[in-house]
This record gives structure tokens, C-alpha cells and sequence, in this order.
């Protein structure tokens, strides 16, 4: 919206400038609608795109017009659009560094890296033939950074496959008792119900009754001589 308000500011070669964007208008409002429709809190999120389009292009367009003169007003608003250019391009940095540190290009396709350095170089040369350099000076920025997503992207790329097909291997915790070691484990377990059984006696006030588990009974039965009847 801001280059098209620049465009009917200068009125001369301009039309390439309010078609492109026009178009351009359309498409990001199309974005903004299927953002909104998915969005989990669109009222607030509808708020805060009307209050930055409304507030912050009408009083660009306010102040524009109230304080700045006729003659330099073109001049002004091509200084808001370099720099608001200059912010576009540099926003791609936070997916830069993210394949950088995951070494995965998952969320940087290579294709919307590819077309925006092609659009960068033409708008540079557009704005070149036209001595604008509102319009050139910030597609260099672009052309560098889209050149840089392109080359991440093909240094990234194998490293992605490859950590896809070798998943990592999750360790087996296999526990082995050994047959000898089974009576050790059951006295261990009877210490532990004792201890329990103690600390809740003195923690309720309960009456004491003996721990009769049946453990007991089978050691002395075990220890008692075996008696063999003779049958005659």
C-alpha cells in the first residue's frame, strides 16, 4: 500500500509500480484471511492487523500530507518505503538461523528463496533504469539474503535426509535376576514392609498386631526335620 501511495505521488512511469502492487495488495489481503481463519485467537489478532493498517498507514498518510510540502512529499514517502523494504527483506533472518542451528531447511523452501532473489535483481535493475533509488536500494539487500537461503538451502538439504533416515536408536533396559539372588530380594522386601508398618504405627495411633505374611511359616517349616513314614 505504501508504494502505491508513492506511485500516484510521482505520476510519472509508475504504472508498473501500482499494478505490481495492486496485485500484490490482493494476494497478501488473501494471506491475511486464511491466517485470521486459523488464527486461535482472532479477535485480538484482527485487532492488531486493523490497528497497524489503519492507524499506522492512515497517519503516514496524515502527517504526509498535513506537514509535508507538495514538492517533497514523493521524496518522503519513498524514505518510509526503503526502509519498510529494507525490514521485508531482513525479516528472513530468524529462518536463517534457524537452519543453521537445526541444520534442517524444513521451514525455508527453496523455490519462495529462489523467485524473491529473481524479484530483488529486477526491481534493482527496474529502479536503476529509473534513477529511483528508493526502489534499487533495497532489492540489493534482498538479492544478498535470498542468495544467502539459496546456498544454506543446498548445504542443508542432505544433512536433512540423512538425520531422517537414521533414526536414533531408543535403548532397551533389560533386567536379569538371577535365581540365587531371588531370596535376597524377598528379604529386602520384607524389611521394607516392616519399616513401613513401623513408621505408620508411631505416625497412628493404632493397635499392634503381628506381621504374619506367611514367609515366616514356610521358613520353619523348611529348617524342621522331615519325617518319612514306613509303611509295614
Amino acid at each position: 500500500m505504501l508504494w502505491m501511495y508513492y506511485a500516484f505521488l510521482k505520476s510519472d512511469n509508475t504504472t508498473l509500480l501500482i499494478t505490481i502492487n495492486s496485485v500484490g495488495c490482493f494476494i497478501e489481503t488473501t494471506y491475511i484471511c486464511f491466517y485470521l481463519f486459523y488464527a486461535p485467537k482472532k479477535v485480538p489478532t484482527l485487532k492488531l492487523i486493523v490497528m497497524l493498517i489503519v492507524c499506522g498507514f492512515g497517519l503516514i498518510v496524515l502527517s504526509n500530507q498535513l506537514a509535508v510540502k507538495a514538492s517533497e512529499r514523493a521524496h518522503v514517502v519513498g524514505w518510509i518505503c526503503l526502509v519498510f523494504s529494507l525490514c521485508v527483506f531482513i525479516a528472513p533472518l530468524g529462518i536463517v538461523r534457524q537452519v543453521i542451528r537445526t541444520k534442517s531447511v524444513e521451514y525455508m523452501p527453496f523455490l519462495l528463496s529462489f523467485f524473491l532473489t529473481i524479484s530483488a535483481v529486477m526491481w534493482f535493475f527496474y529502479g536503476l533504469l529509473l534513477k529511483d533509488y528508493n526502489i534499487a536500494i533495497p532489492n540489493v539487500l534482498g538479492f544478498s539474503f535470498g542468495v544467502l537461503q539459496m546456498v544454506l538451502y543446498v548445504v542443508y538439504k542432505n544433512a536433512d535426509k540423512s538425520d531422517k533416515k537414521k533414526l536414533p536408536e531408543i535403548p532397551k533396559n533389560i533386567i536379569i535376576l538371577e535365581e540365587h539372588k531371588i531370596p535376597e530380594l524377598t528379604e529386602q522386601i520384607i524389611d521394607i514392609v516392616k519399616i513401613s508398618a513401623l513408621l505408620n504405627a508411631e505416625k497412628i495411633p493404632v493397635a499392634s498386631m503381628p506381621i504374619n505374611d506367611g514367609i515366616e511359616e514356610a521358613r520353619e517349616q523348611e529348617n524342621m526335620p522331615k519325617e518319612i513314614e514306613v509303611k509295614m
